[in-house]
């Protein structure tokens, strides 16, 4: 038998999030600045005409009942648009925190797109894979290549890859689940678009890039601290570690990283940490684009 396919899910970090406003039909707007972390799950499959998956590492349980998994979700979606098109027996290794504000489940969707497009010879550009994945969730379009990029709208509107310094930094999950709904709920916005959507572009330098963020917030925060009041115990952790430059949560959250100017900064906060914390679930790492270029 050939070796199974295999694609990593790398963990989305919001580096700012702006909420535009509230539409009709219940979703938000935004307008977020959006990269990956060099910290993934792991996909792999075995091509049959049969579609299954089987859940394996330390964050499995936590992801929900296996036939409600978003990597099916992903399947059907794309098994929709696509015929025939050969399936086959995924396994889902979670590494990355569930709920987290990482984008895990989005990024495990657009893993098994990609490996479906492998597995059919379906070019990585078909407009059907973008298809299927903006049927299958709101931040499967921006997963599906995991490139630096500004995502709007509800994620379906994305700009071109963009060429950012790469970030050491420490991602932090102190272990509780932050629902998104929830969340939005809790900011309770009116069905009206906010602001005009500023264009100004994204600096390429570290220094312009780090002012930038500074000066761009995640919108979500001050009400997914309210449901859950230990993110802004992590926040406070990361920013007394020496060398933090700054220090936000990723998302919806519960996940917050912090900014350092060099990897062994980060290496040493995450350490410090760790041991301050031993529940938190702490990594260090580069945010960026890790495919590179």
């Amino acid at each position: 038998m050939a070796a199974p396919l295999i694609e990593p899910a790398f963990a989305k970090v919001n580096l700012t999030l702006r909420v535009i406003g509230r539409r009709a039909d219940g979703y938000h707007d935004l307008d977020s600045l959006v990269v990956f972390a060099r910290l993934a799950d792991r996909l792999s499959l075995a091509p049959k005409p049969t579609l299954g998956l089987s859940l394996r590492g330390p964050t499995a349980a936590a992801s929900g009942p296996r036939a409600d998994n978003i990597v099916l979700k992903a399947a059907h979606a794309l098994a929709a648009r696509i015929k025939p098109l050969m399936l086959g027996d995924f396994v889902l290794h979670k590494r990355l925190p569930v709920a987290a504000g990482l984008g895990g489940g989005s990024a495990d969707a657009a893993a098994a797109l990609r490996l479906l497009a492998r597995a059919n010879g379906i070019a990585p550009d078909d407009p059907r894979l973008a298809d299927a994945a903006r049927a299958t969730g709101a931040d499967v379009p921006v997963c599906l290549e995991p490139r630096p990029r500004r995502m709007r709208g509800i994620g379906d509107i994305l700009s071109a890859p963009l060429k950012l310094p790469s970030l050491a930094a420490v991602l932090v999950n102190p272990g509780v689940a932050v629902s998104t709904k929830a969340v939005f709920a809790a900011l309770r916005l009116d069905v009206a678009a906010g602001p005009p959507d500023a264009t100004d572009a994204i600096p390429g330098d570290r220094a312009a890039l780090l002012a930038h963020l500074l000066a761009r917030p995640n919108a979500l925060e001050p009400a997914a601290i309210g449901l859950q009041p230990v993110i802004a115990d992590v926040l406070a952790a990361l920013r007394a570690r020496p060398g933090c430059r700054l220090a936000r949560m990723s998302g919806s959250g519960a996940t917050c990283f912090g900014l350092f100017d060099t990897h062994r900064a980060a290496a040493t906060a995450a350490t410090a940490l760790r041991r301050l914390q031993p529940d938190w679930w702490v990594r260090a790492t580069v945010l960026g684009s890790p495919l590179g270029g």
